[in-house]
Formats: C-alpha cells, sequence, structure tokens
C-alpha cells in the first residue's frame, strides 16, 4: 500500500454495497470496503464484468445508498450533504454518450456552473472565466462554439470532462470515460486526466476495462472482483506481489508480470533472448504469439541475440547459427526448422 502523509477525500468504512429486494432481502454484491481516495492522484478500478465496479461508483456518487457501513466525504458523512452541496464537492461522468447534440461545447461546459448561478442560470463574469479556463485545461477550447453533435467521441469526452472541471469539485469521478474512444483518445484522455489530477490537485477516481492505461496512467489501483478482498495499492506494488495474477488470471489466461499484459496461457517451451531492450521485447511478443515462452539464453536451447531490428542471430539447438533481416523472418525460420513445433 502507498503511504500517505495527505488526508483522504473520500474514505469508506466496512462499506457494504448492493441493492435491496422484495421480502426484506438484501443483494449484496461487496463488503468490508475499506477504501481511501487522495487528491492529486488518478485512482482506478478495474475489475471483470459483474464485479460491481458501476455499483460501487453509483454508492460513492450517492446515487443508491450502502447496504451498510460508512463513507465519508470531505471528513463528512456522504449522507449528511444536500444535492447541491454534493453538486459543489463531486464532479460525474457517466458512460453514456451525452446526446447534448442541439447545444454547443460552451454550453454544455456552462452548465457545470449551475450549482452557482442559482435557478436562472445566469452566467455571471467570473463564471464565464471559469468555463474559458475549462475549456482550455480540457484541450477542448478551439471547439467552444461547435455544436456538440459535431465532435468526435474523444473530443466530445474532452467536453465533458471540462464541464465536470467548470464545477470547480475537488473530486471527479467517472464511469468508463475512454469506453467508447479510440485508442489514440483514451490515451489522451487519461493523459488529460492525471495532468488534472496533478495540476489542480483532483482526486480522480475512474472505472475501467484498459488494464494497459490504467497500469501506465494510474497512481492507485482499486482491484475488485466478487467475493474476495478489493487489493489497493500502486500498480507496480500489486503486479509484483501477485495481485494481478490472482485477480485476472483464469483458466486458459494468465497475467504475465513482465509485461503487464494478460495472455493466452504461458508456453512451456523456451526460447532464449537476449541483446537490445526493445528489439528482445517485441521479438519475445511474436514468439509469444506463436506459443513459445521467451527465457534467458541457455545452451542446448534456441536462442536469438537480438543485435538490431535487422540483424536478429538465431542459433539452433545443435549450436547451428542464421542471420534473419526481421521478426517475420525469424519466425519463418524456427517455423521451419520444426524447432518450434509441439
Amino acid at each position: 500500500m502507498k503511504m500517505h502523509t495527505k488526508t483522504p477525500v473520500i474514505e469508506t468504512g466496512r462499506l457494504s454495497i448492493g441493492y435491496p429486494l422484495k421480502g426484506g432481502k438484501r443483494k449484496v454484491v461487496h463488503d468490508d470496503l475499506n477504501l481511501q481516495l487522495f487528491p492529486g492522484e488518478v485512482t482506478c478500478l478495474l475489475g471483470l464484468n459483474g464485479a460491481g465496479k458501476s455499483t460501487l461508483l453509483r454508492t460513492l456518487c450517492g446515487f443508491q445508498p450502502p447496504l451498510n457501513g460508512t463513507i465519508s466525504l470531505l471528513g463528512k458523512p456522504l449522507s449528511s450533504y444536500s444535492q447541491s452541496n454534493f453538486s459543489l464537492t463531486v464532479g460525474v461522468v457517466l458512460t453514456e454518450k451525452t446526446n447534448a447534440g442541439g447545444i454547443t461545447v460552451y454550453e454544455l461546459v456552462s452548465l457545470g456552473r449551475h450549482p452557482y448561478t442559482g435557478f436562472f442560470g445566469q452566467l455571471k463574469k467570473h463564471d464565464r472565466e471559469i468555463i474559458e479556463q475549462s475549456l482550455a485545461a480540457a484541450g477542448i477550447a478551439h471547439k467552444a462554439h461547435n455544436y456538440v453533435s459535431e465532435l468526435s467521441d474523444g473530443e466530445r469526452q474532452k467536453a465533458v470532462i471540462a464541464k465536470a472541471l467548470a464545477q470547480q469539485c475537488p473530486i471527479i469521478l467517472l464511469d468508463e470515460p475512454t469506453a467508447f474512444l479510440d485508442v489514440t483518445s483514451r490515451i489522451e484522455t487519461m493523459v488529460l486526466l492525471h495532468r488534472l489530477a496533478v495540476e489542480q490537485q483532483k482526486a480522480i477516481l475512474l472505472s475501467t476495462h484498459d488494464l494497459d492505461l490504467a497500469i501506465q496512467m494510474g497512481d492507485c489501483l482499486w482491484l475488485q472482483e466478487k467475493g474476495r478482498p478489493m487489493a489497493c495499492g500502486t500498480p507496480e506494488d500489486l503486479i509484483l506481489s501477485g495481485a494481478f495474477e490472482s485477480f485476472f488470471g483464469k483458466e486458459g489466461i494468465v497475467f504475465d508480470p513482465s509485461t503487464g499484459k494478460l495472455n493466452t496461457e504461458a508456453p512451456v517451451d523456451p526460447i532464449g533472448i537476449e541483446g537490445d531492450f526493445l528489439v528482445s521485447y517485441w521479438v519475445g511478443n511474436a514468439l509469444m504469439r506463436n506459443g513459445y515462452r521467451p527465457s534467458p539464453v541457455k545452451e542446448g536451447q534456441m536462442n536469438v541475440n537480438c543485435l538490431a531490428p535487422n540483424r536478429l542471430h538465431l542459433t539452433l539447438p545443435g549450436g547451428e547459427k542464421r542471420e534473419l533481416t526481421g521478426v517475420a523472418a525469424l519466425v519463418e525460420a524456427v517455423r521451419s526448422d520444426g524447432a518450434l513445433s509441439r
């Protein structure tokens, strides 16, 4: 677990989440959750479908009551917050695509000032300054006067994040903010959220299925699975402790701590790899895809010395050596020799 000198902005004590059923019964999704969310950090909530990620987020937002336990928001019980005070404290960005196509980006972001402007929603000079700052911080100021319907999915997500920024909340909760985005937009969104957390000292909690980006950009991860305690910590500590393997390893699927990726079940036949780090990594990736396990170089097995992308030295178990000009040629060579036959 990370050691903190900061005070958590959200803290739960023995929290139980789920749903009430007919006849006074309850459907418990997860219980005994003792969680802390800190300013200046992006925390990623990870879990397989059905683990209860959305239920946890809705409970932290007050959209559904906890079954048991406590939720503290800035040191006060969540239940003590009025709707307006909650809106000044927590910005919520849900999974659903924004259907506000008939308004401009500026108008959408200005809705974030509603908790401050009162019933008639009159924007003062200060409100307009906040809106413009929020548009700039989210990297969407150049689209301020475009209709939301004209935006790409990535731009639309930036606009929704700008709206949350305009609320000036210390906490932002997002339910799968990268779900509808292409690869580039997913990266841009995560980089944006991390920058906002650091520069504006916001506490940002998001649920995601994007394991790679969570490991790269998350300061803290919450690993959630039914029937077991939540595992929380930095990505690196969770990987090195084996938590990822136990949470995400299923029959035929394993978490590879050397790459931070989920792979098909680890092959047993080794091929030694050494040389340039980047070339070795991608040679290993190709060999794993073809059913073999990268390993340290040893005599008596097939070994590859990765000098450069176009200089791969292959040594066969009998000592014969070959120089190959790329990864495709390497894979073809080991196949044709039968050295990779199962």
